[in-house]
């Protein structure tokens, strides 16, 4: 039976690659899960939500890891486990130095790649970086591009990828979020800390670019925040990074309406997406998952590859100057009648939770009728 390699290494990947995993499985095809380490503690807490067990695991996460070190370990580690498993086709996803590693040991074996979530493009090489570099050089190593809307599609087909092998699938976020939402209550830790019927603000920010000052701009923001509307909780939850933590426990920890936790399990997070009532985030799967819940969102950065999150979802591009960021959160958090022309505007940009069953039916009719010419 033919082998299907899915690479994961971050828990983003973990999340939007579990459903493909789970439909692999379901259809009866020998799908081997390759986890890099990438993250670790992260990596095992997201796919544990969807009781998914590695194959393998790389386990190259060290501290502080430099991006040299990750591509380099990814791309001997993923080439030696490649060498063993002698995949028909491999899986990646997104954007990290797993996806671009992977993606390039594979190349150099003449695996054929699918590219979950291809297309995307911010236009400016370096944000998010590397995140829109890697996207970029694995398009140009996939066999098949698996866009999750059409103007990712369109990315692809400017860029000259061969149309035949474009499939516009949905987002696989959208099939993990309906797959866990609703599953269960209000987290445990939540219930002695957080007040019944209070208006709550949730905040992510983990990405290099903002690191430093610019996570600094945003802890300032949230104090001018909760001044101007004191009855506002927020909750954090920590990236593990030391120099992200550092910042928020400096500026954050003694203020009584901001919870600072670590990171939560994929069905403890959506219950508190699905609870807020604005969400600050530098991540891109927020956008999505947030337009899909309908929920306001400011993206904490000054561009964004998902457009659609802007044109047809719940979001609005903040930046990370905090006197526009407060505008917009207060704007949103007191002006109903904003806030809901926002969210009356979205329109499911990102799929309607059927993304996985498209890409395995697709690969499964690749596998049937072209198996004996992949790779090449």
């Amino acid at each position: 039976m033919s082998t299907i390699c899915c690479i994961i290494g971050t828990r983003p990947e973990a999340i939007k690659m579990a459903p493909v995993i789970l439909k692999l499985k379901e259809r009866g095809l020998s799908c081997f899960v390759l986890a890099t380490g990438q993250h670790t503690d992260l990596l095992t807490q997201a796919l544990r939500t969807f009781n998914i067990t590695p194959d393998r695991d790389l386990s190259i996460m060290r501290e502080r890891q430099s991006l040299d070190y990750i591509t380099s370990a990814v791309l001997t580690k993923a080439g030696e486990a490649l060498d063993d498993v002698k995949p028909k086709v491999v899986l990646v996803h997104g954007d990290t130095t797993t996806t671009f590693a992977s993606a390039l040991a594979s190349f150099y074996r003449k695996i054929p790649v699918g590219h979950v979530e291809a297309g995307l493009r911010s236009g400016n090489l370096y944000l998010p970086f590397p995140e829109e570099a890697n996207r970029i050089m694995v398009d140009k190593l996939a066999t098949f591009w698996f866009a999750p809307t059409e103007i990712a599609k369109n990315n692809l087909l400017k860029e000259g990828c061969d149309p035949s092998r474009i499939w516009v699938t949905g987002n696989t976020v959208v099939d993990a979020l309906m797959m866990v939402k609703g599953l269960k209550g209000e987290p445990e830790f939540l219930k002695e800390k957080l007040p019944p019927h209070v208006p709550l603000l949730l905040v992510t920010v983990h990405r290099r670019e903002s690191w430093g000052k610019p996570l600094e701009s945003v802890c300032e923001a949230l104090i001018e925040i909760l001044k101007s509307f004191p009855r506002l909780w927020i909750i954090i939850p920590m990236h593990k990074n030391p120099l992200v933590r550092e910042t928020w426990q400096r500026y954050l920890s003694d203020i009584p309406n901001v919870i600072l936790c670590d990171a939560l399990e994929y069905d403890d997070f959506v219950w508190i997406m699905n609870r807020s009532t604005l969400i600050l985030t530098d991540s891109g799967g927020i956008q999505e998952e947030a337009a899909t819940l309908k929920k306001p969102v400011l993206i904490l950065r000054d561009v964004t590859e998902r457009p659609e999150a802007l044109s047809e979802g719940t979001a609005l591009l903040a930046g990370r100057e905090p006197s526009k960021i407060v505008e917009l959160a207060l704007k949103v958090l007191l002006d109903d009648d904003f806030r809901e022309r926002l969210l009356s505007k979205s329109s499911s940009p990102f799929g309607e939770g059927r993304a996985a069953e498209t890409i395995v039916d697709i690969l499964m009719q690749y596998l049937n009728a072209n198996e004996h010419c992949l790779g090449e």
